[in-house]
């Protein structure tokens, strides 16, 4: 038993048909399945959170197309190891082989040099690239490298996914399935993965191995007993990193200093990207914080750009003294909402046309017809303001902001009420 691999590992699926999950790529008819099945393939980039099948998904494209695989991890990989798979491409293209698959881990951890390297292969169709990152790849991989790829999202796995994988390997594993495996409950188990197959086959393995006796029955008290202790405290890769970051965010939206610098000093610790929580804390300026205190937006930037060219360990006082504005300042997230509401509206009443009065005439045809007839220039009023509908008329009046309740938004909701009288009575 110990010369054999992981659980995880023994469970990988072969082909497309034994692929858990995302099916809105691999099912029948969806779209990159047709891709597969077409046999012509570009370079992509798989964008999803740990332990969804990134890896797998890529290593089976190569296997239906019956072409060669290279794998490289970007944590333990340089130019010179893309350098010697581009040139062993190379030498199969002049030899007439097939087109490799070259799959490269974590891609968005490669500098820049290093998605330089790849740019050259890819153009030439020396190989076809399939990164997989657990990060924006709009921020985290080179313009010139993410043109040249599609775009794939692959989304978290569902409680059936899950649960689907579980018994799979209770029934078929070479290992598992020879033991009367019992699992009466699946919170703790599913819990504890943070939605990663991987961990969580993982977790099953060691509590299978754990647990003694011809008859095993796993119970959330079993499986908190037997595995909680055994996590790591920090796993930048894994569900932690969500954990720990939300509960980084929740501080700050809370606004408790304590908690937001604790859990920004676990991060540091534990390797995280400075960048990753720098660009996380400007998303919480606008999200949580907003027309409450705008300062905290340009705050939040300038914490970002400081950190981008100081790097660390300095960058964790400029880390700090943001965590602590953000953690502080007054609350509100009405910029939030209303945005929802707007793309809500958008939702159920489609293209609703521009009203003729706010159009632009560039032509004496449009302004013949009506284009930009009966608009007013507010400037050319007292206070700057003229009254006016500025939404389509099939939704005329209604709200879509709602002030916050803080001292600066309450300003701006007086004012909008002295100007538009019932219109924004809140």
């Amino acid at each position: 038993m110990n010369n054999l691999p992981p659980l995880a590992e023994r469970m990988r699926p072969k082909n497309l048909d034994d692929y858990v999950g995302q099916q809105h790529l691999v099912g029948p008819g969806a779209v990159l399945r047709k891709a597969i099945e077409s046999g012509v393939l570009p370079s992509m980039l798989f964008w999803g959170p740990p332990g969804v099948g990134k890896t797998t998904l890529a290593y089976i494209i190569s296997q239906t197309l019956d072409r060669p695989f290279f794998s490289l991890s970007a944590i333990n990989s340089g130019v010179k190891d893309v350098r010697e798979v581009i040139e062993t491409a190379s030498r199969l293209k002049e030899e007439g082989d097939t087109l490799p698959v070259l799959f490269i881990d974590e891609i968005h951890r490669f500098s820049k040099s290093q998605q330089d390297s790849l740019l050259g292969a890819v153009e030439r169709g020396i190989v076809t690239l399939i990164g997989a990152t657990t990060e924006n790849p709009s921020f985290e991989v080179i313009s010139a490298l993410l043109s040249r790829c599609q775009v794939y999202i692959l989304q978290p796995l569902v409680e059936d996914d899950l649960v689907s994988l579980l018994e799979k390997a209770r029934k078929e594993d070479v290992i598992i399935s020879k033991k009367n495996i019992d699992i009466k409950e699946y919170e703790a188990l599913l819990r504890l993965s943070g939605g990663d197959a991987r961990k969580l086959l993982n977790i099953f393995e060691l509590l299978v191995n754990a647990l003694p006796g011809k008859k095993i029955e796993i119970t959330n008290k079993v499986v908190l007993d037997h595995v909680q202790q055994n996590m790591a405290l920090y796993d930048k890769a894994g569900e932690q990193h969500y954990d720990i970051i939300s509960a980084f965010i929740k501080s700050m939206r809370g606004s408790d200093p304590n908690g937001a610098v604790y859990w920004l000093a676990r991060m540091i610790a534990g390797g995280e990207d400075p960048l990753f929580i720098a660009r996380r804390m400007l998303i919480l300026s606008s999200e949580d914080i907003g027309n409450a205190n705008p300062n905290a937006l340009l705050l939040a930037q300038a914490c970002f750009n400081s950190v981008n060219v100081i790097g660390m360990p300095e960058s964790q006082l400029i880390l700090s003294q943001t965590a602590i504005y953000l953690a502080t300042s007054a609350k509100s997230n009405s910029a939030t909402t209303a945005i929802g509401a707007a793309m809500s509206l958008v939702k159920q009443t489609g293209d609703l046309p521009v009203p003729l009065h706010l159009r632009n005439a560039p032509t004496k045809l449009m302004k013949n017809i009506g284009y930009g007839k009966d608009y007013k220039y507010a400037h050319s009023f007292e206070n700057n303001f003229v009254d006016l509908d500025f939404l389509p008329d099939a939704i005329k009046g209604t709200k879509i902001y709602e002030p916050g309740n803080n001292a600066r938004e309450h300003e701006s909701k007086e004012r909008l009420k002295k100007l538009w009288g019932d219109r924004y009575k809140y």
